[in-house]
């Protein structure tokens, strides 16, 4: 019975791959499955329609592979690890496997664990082609590149309610190692709809290649670059391994594309010199030098120039900031940032660990159709992200249209965003008026706030994502557009689903990849981010300078508004400041001291005694903590801060988490 079910397909694979090439001198090209089916057919001699018995290696095997296969495993975990948050509760289940298509790792939803064992994708089991056919493992492993086979795309009947993308892993020589892959059972959508996943799974393909080149060079310096500045020393640069002697002795895959070059042979074992209009010996000697961490260079071969940065053998791959530390200057100087205003994906994320992930996980998708929702409080910066993003991506020189959905009237939404005909509606231009969503084709749409759009107009949004094309007001003939969405909001959607106030569809539809961006006063970089402000808001030529108790204040704030409020904060202190020197009292009201709620004993500085909720909790004990040191030390932060083992910056902000005001007759600084 269960042999009759499967004959259809069988039968379908059978017309296909059972014609001999001979016979189709005329016909299309034969696409990447049509061949595998070929070859299971012709070359493995294996039937559609039979079920034959999974071949799964033993422990003691398995066990040899991953001590051969060490330095990849333990990389891909943590690879696997992190996109997996990505795709977690999508039904995929994520694999590794060698080339022979062993499955050496998985990273599965434990609910779902019955599931994959029935349809044989276990840690141990073999998906080469010759065992089970055409399938996202063995057949990556077989064409060497990345492949989508969804449901009837696989040569085994039993296998159709499969979806598999993977990417093929290569090591430091440039020769396929491994698979990585992301199989789902019974996945819903066309085959299209797939693309997302084969372009995440092969973003963390190469992201494993990258590790896997700089662990086996990491006695080799190491020279990053790439056309853009902000893309070296991340995913996207080449790298090049450099010996003692300046000869080059290994480039990643994206290297050799960055030089033109079509092998490693066209690389290594020649100097630097050979490539770039300069020497191995310069750079070491100004990189030693600490002077700078990235310079220009320009290839030889074609003129073009790259942004370049080379980290010296036995040296960390970050970047050691040399900056003094606050507590060692009376004023804090600041020169102008000639920069555009133009900021790139690194200037937003700046030095913030969580900013920096959200970096990381946005390049990936840069140059795909993978929605991408931006989370976070009002003012912290999602629009600029959205922009960076923009520009980091091919669609950088097409338009980049932002829609604030909470600004425009209910009624005219409709007419903004779709546009309309000539006539459409009283009051409409005689001309007619192109859509924001039309302008934004070929570049990137971003729609601000969606969380406010009515649920009428979040129908027709989605009927234009998942269409591709807008029905203009008025007009009987869509309009085809290449659409890349980015969508932001404060609010909490899913809470808002809830409360039927948006589309589950939608939320889904939008939410190809969500990114949390955490509020000012949350991030680990805020003093570079007053920095950079201060630099960015001054005029040419000028040397802004800030007193410590000021810059300590703004590190200390709340900031509500973000980085909104901090760039109206110090574009106010810079109009009211005397001798280019931002004080305390020229910082808002809302961020200085008030002193009528400050008490004092004997000229010392003492917290108000305001009243305290007696109930016992960690937050009440930590706030009694706080006003004892405070109380014990006269108010000399210096020393609350070592007494309770915690740095000034965070002292300041518990400080202000829990109101407590404090006032001081001396500086403390």
């Amino acid at each position: 019975m269960r042999y009759a079910k499967l004959r259809p397909h069988a039968d379908l694979v059978h017309s296909v791959a059972g014609q001999q090439r001979k016979e189709l001198p005329t016909g299309p090209v034969l696409t990447p499955v049509d061949i595998s089916w070929r070859r299971c057919l012709n070359e493995f001699k294996l039937d559609p329609a039979r079920e034959y018995l999974p071949h799964v290696l033993g422990p003691s095997r398995l066990k040899e592979l991953h001590s051969e296969l060490a330095d990849l495993v333990q990389i891909a975990r943590a690879e696997m690890d992190s996109l997996y948050e990505q795709i977690a509760g999508s039904g995929y289940a994520l694999l590794l496997a060698d080339t022979q298509g062993v499955i050496l790792c998985e990273k599965v939803d434990p609910t779902l664990k019955n599931m994959f064992l029935g349809a044989g994708l276990i840690v141990g089991a073999e998906w080469s082609e010759r065992c089970e056919g055409t399938n996202g493992i063995g057949t990556c492993a077989a064409e060497a590149r990345s492949i989508t086979i969804h449901q009837e795309d696989h040569f085994r009947a039993r296998h159709v309610s499969l979806s598999c993308s993977a990417a093929p892993i290569h090591d430091p020589h440039g020769r396929v190692i491994a698979v990585l892959d992301a199989s789902c059972v019974n996945a819903a959508g066309s085959r299209d709809c797939q693309m997302h996943t084969v372009a995440l799974v092969t973003t963390s393909a190469r992201w494993i290649e990258k590790c896997l080149f700089l662990r086996h060079h990491h006695s080799d310096a190491m020279l990053r670059f790439h056309h853009r500045p902000e893309f070296v020393d991340l995913l996207h640069d080449g790298a090049i391994a450099v010996a003692t002697d300046g000869s080059i002795v290994g480039s990643d895959m994206t290297g050799l594309k960055l030089l033109g070059a079509q092998h490693r042979e066209d690389l290594v074992g020649r100097c630097i010199a050979d490539i770039f209009d300069t020497t191995y010996e310069e750079l070491l000697a100004t990189a030693r030098a600490g002077r700078r961490a990235m310079w220009e260079v320009r290839d030889h071969r074609y003129g073009r120039r790259y942004f370049a940065s080379l980290i010296e053998a036995g040296r960390p791959s970050s970047r050691i900031s040399t900056r003094p530390t606050i507590a060692s200057q009376a004023l804090v100087r600041v020169a102008h940032d000639r920069s555009t205003e133009v900021m790139s994906l690194a200037d937003v994320a700046g030095d913030d660990p969580q900013m920096i992930r959200n970096l990381r996980n946005a390049l990936r998708v840069a140059d795909s159709s993978v929605a991408v929702l931006l989370q976070g409080p009002t003012g912290c910066g999602k629009e600029a992200f959205a922009k960076a993003l923009h520009l980091a991506s091919h669609r950088a020189a097409r338009p980049f249209v932002a829609v604030n959905c909470a600004a425009i009237p209910e009624s005219l939404i409709e007419s903004e965003l779709f546009g309309y005909v000539s006539g459409a509606f009283t009051g409409a231009r005689r001309e007619g008026m192109r859509g924001r969503i039309v302008q934004s084709s070929g570049g990137t749409l971003f729609l601000d706030e969606i969380g406010d759009m009515p649920l009428m107009m979040q129908t027709r949004l989605l009927r234009v994502l998942e269409e591709r094309e807008v029905m203009p007001l008025g007009s009987e003939t869509p309009v085809n557009v290449d659409l890349r969405v980015i969508c932001a909001s404060h609010r909490d959607l899913r809470d808002m689903i809830a409360r039927k106030q948006f589309r589950e569809d939608l939320y889904y539809r939008v939410n190809g990849i969500a990114l949390e961006l955490p509020p000012l006063a949350m991030r680990r970089d805020i003093e570079t981010l007053i920095r950079k402000c201060i630099a960015k808001e001054s005029s040419e030529g000028e040397v802004i300078s800030i007193e410590n108790a000021a810059l300590q204040l703004l590190i200390s704030h709340s900031w509500p508004g973000n980085i909104r409020e901090l760039r109206n904060a110090i574009r106010s202190a810079l109009a009211i400041c005397e001798d280019r020197i931002i004080r305390t009292g020229d910082l808002p009201a809302d961020i200085k001291p008030r002193a009528s709620r400050w008490s004092t004993i004997d000229d010392e500085c003492i917290p108000d005694a305001a009243p305290i909720d007696h109930k016992i909790s960690l937050q009440a004990a930590e706030r009694d903590a706080l006003t004892q040191a405070i109380k014990k030390s006269r108010g000399h932060m210096t020393s609350v801060a070592a007494q309770l083992g915690i740095s000034r910056n965070t002292l300041y902000r518990k400080i202000k988490r829990h109101g407590i005001q404090i006032t001081r007759r001396t500086e403390d600084f």
